[in-house]
């Protein structure tokens, strides 16, 4: 069913380097919103491609040995391999060197002048070469600084023709007053109005005499055009709208979105709207001008050496994991903060345990209690129609939040889901309803949680789509693309009972730090043995309040768990300790399922020395109570919610 169009833009990035995480970022986030357009129902195009004009490639290619046209065709290869690994689903893809879009250019250049909007005369003043932007004396910081990037500015004197740029600012603002969706976020917009269009805004040069790599005027061939207008008007040349064929231009100008970072907004917001008001073209509904990634809380430059290379995080983690990362944690339009720990947490967290471990041991579940088989739905409890109206009201809540380009909200909408469906399987208990013979209940259980599943899977296709596909194929539903639809969740209950579960691997296995493997080779901790036989243990010998001192314990929770492999009495936990997770053995099997013990608090000893069991490092010992014959083994809980990492005194 149709929506209508979408067209969106990212930049066409500046082809002076290879591409790093700021360009995967902004490129992720426009691809998630063009996927979820597509699952709605929109006729969507995106648009992405490079920049290759101006004076900073010339000075790179001089630097390199080679010509410009030879150093932006080795650059090109690399983003059109980085949009593949990260599956970035572009409609189309420009050079500004292509001659669709230089032949446009002049077309574009040619009509500004012959209707009086460029005029000729001498240049003076400021020009920073790693931003290809002028800049006037007040607009410099301390004197001689680029306000953009901090870095000094050059002094150029050349002919140079000029737009009028004040011509236009009037009308500029007065549409940017009555048009508050236009730019965001707000602040971006107060920012052009106070910083540029109040004080003055002055016409615009867009043509460089002294440089020769660029699009020629096509009336003076000593000038090339200035690369903003070289650049910016990609986002109509690539829709053919100075040809006689611009069924493209008809059908999706004006642009819905164009997506930008923050240091480029003045040319996006300011620069491309008075060029388009000059050639009597529509604006654009909305320029979002996104922050930037900072790395461990410093802007990251390859001056400092902390640019972060998305290739090699897509080699060690997957690409699916990189873009929930960069959708779920930075709010879109404010900076945010990148480490290598943080991911690598946020990781652990958020999808190999919340999220992976459900779909996991709901599958197991079925497979265990059910046959492998969804079974059918019986009548609904209170706690079951919770969940239903949970779920039920999901995809609008995430379609809401991408409708205020807010990717961060809607994937936290699908994980306050995961995070219920955890917590509606442990009150539950359905493996404590099988061993009460309870069949019927269990399989209402279990299906609940499978439909719920089958709505993350539908609802995470545009954000992690590497993911979903693996997510259809363990719910059984690899060949029912029908399921897989915007409109098979606009109503509950599609998932077939009878359905055949598949398990599969591990969505996200787990990233553990592991300490070094200590001496203690295949040392079994045993944290539930008794001294001797009576009804009632004998106490120890007594301990200083010192020797207490020296143990650590702390409140954790079970984020994962599952069998040690041939080993029917032992466990293998994973645990959330405040900000870090640990792995910990124990030979409870016999006493509590996998299932059971996820999301449990528990208290553990932290600081217990590593041991080595069935070849795991073991990191702690839980506290439990037992009988001396072992028949009853109950671990020791909080009686209330506790944060973990919690000292224990």
């Amino acid at each position: 069913m149709s929506q209508g169009k979408f067209y969106l833009t990212t930049p066409i990035y500046y082809a002076s380097g290879k591409p790093h995480i700021g360009h995967a970022y902004t490129t992720i986030v426009a691809d998630a919103l063009a996927r979820f357009h597509r699952l709605v129902g929109y006729k969507v195009h995106f648009l992405t491609g490079v920049d290759e004009h101006g004076s900073k490639v010339v000075e790179k290619a001089t630097e390199a040995g080679v010509s410009p046209q030879e150093y932006v065709d080795s650059l090109d290869p690399h983003f059109r391999s980085l949009w593949q690994t990260l599956d970035i689903t572009h409609d189309d893809y420009i050079r500004t060197t292509e001659e669709r879009h230089t032949t446009q250019v002049q077309v574009i250049f040619q009509r500004l002048y012959d209707q009086g909007d460029i005029y000729k005369r001498n240049y003076e003043g400021h020009y920073c070469v790693p931003c290809e932007a002028f800049w006037t004396e007040r607009q410099l910081q301390e004197g001689n600084l680029c306000p953009d990037c901090g870095r000094p500015v050059t002094w150029v004197t050349e002919e140079s023709y000029y737009f009028r740029a004040s011509k236009y600012a009037e009308r500029l603002l007065a549409h940017i007053r009555e048009n508050p969706e236009f730019i965001q976020p707000a602040t971006r917009a107060n920012e052009m109005v106070n910083n540029f269009l109040l004080p003055g805004l002055e016409d615009l040069c867009v043509s460089r005499s002294g440089l020769k790599w660029g699009v020629p005027v096509p009336f003076d061939p000593e000038h090339v055009i200035y690369v903003w207008i070289d650049a910016l008007s990609n986002y109509i040349t690539a829709l053919n709208y100075a040809t006689t064929d611009n069924a493209l231009y008809t059908t999706f100008w004006p642009a819905d979105l164009h997506l930008v970072g923050k240091e480029i907004t003045r040319f996006h917001c300011l620069i491309w709207p008075i060029i388009l008001m000059a050639l009597d073209v529509p604006l654009p509904r909305t320029v979002l001008g996104h922050g930037w990634l900072l790395f461990d809380e410093e802007k990251m430059s390859k001056s400092k050496g902390n640019v972060v290379d998305p290739n090699d995080i897509v080699a060690e983690y997957g690409s699916d994991p990189l873009r929930y990362y960069l959708l779920a944690k930075v709010q879109l339009g404010h900076d945010a903060n990148f480490s290598n720990e943080l991911f690598n947490l946020v990781f652990n967290v958020d999808l190999a345990n919340d999220f992976g471990n459900l779909l996991s041991r709901t599958v197991a579940m079925i497979e265990n209690f059910c046959g492998g088989t969804v079974g059918p739905l019986g009548e609904l409890e209170p706690l079951d129609l919770e969940l239903k109206t949970v779920l039920e009201g999901l995809p609008a809540r995430v379609r809401e939040a991408i409708e205020k380009l807010d990717p961060a909200t809607a994937l936290g909408e699908i994980w306050k889901v995961v995070g219920h469906c955890n917590k509606y399987i442990d009150s539950s208990a359905p493996w404590a309803l099988n061993r009460q013979g309870k069949k019927e209940r269990v399989a209402t259980v279990l299906y609940l949680v499978g439909e719920s599943l089958r709505y993350i899977a539908v609802l995470l296709q545009p954000f992690l789509p590497q993911t979903a596909p693996r997510l259809f194929q363990q719910l059984g539903l690899g060949d029912k693309p029908e399921l897989m639809t915007w409109l098979s969740v606009q109503s509950f209950g599609q998932l077939p009972p009878g359905t055949i579960v598949r398990k599969g691997e591990a969505l996200f296995p787990r990233k553990v730090v592991r300490a070094e493997d200590t001496k203690q080779e295949d040392k079994v901790v045993n944290q539930n043995q008794a001294s001797d036989s009576s009804p009632m243990p004998e106490f120890k010998p007594q301990i200083t309040i010192e020797d207490f001192a020296k143990l650590d314990l702390r409140i954790a929770k079970v984020i994962a768990c599952e069998k040690v492999p041939k080993a029917d009495r032992l466990l293998q936990m994973t645990l959330e300790v405040g900000n870090t997770t640990r792995t910990i053995i124990s030979g409870i099997a016999e006493h509590y399922s996998s299932e059971e013990l996820v999301g449990k608090l528990i208290c553990i000893v932290a600081n217990l020395e590593p041991a080595k069991i069935r070849g795991i490092a073991s990191h702690g010992m839980l506290l439990a109570a037992s009988d001396d014959a072992h028949t009853q083994v109950i671990l020791l809980e909080p009686g209330k919610p506790l944060p973990t990492g919690l000292r224990v005194k």
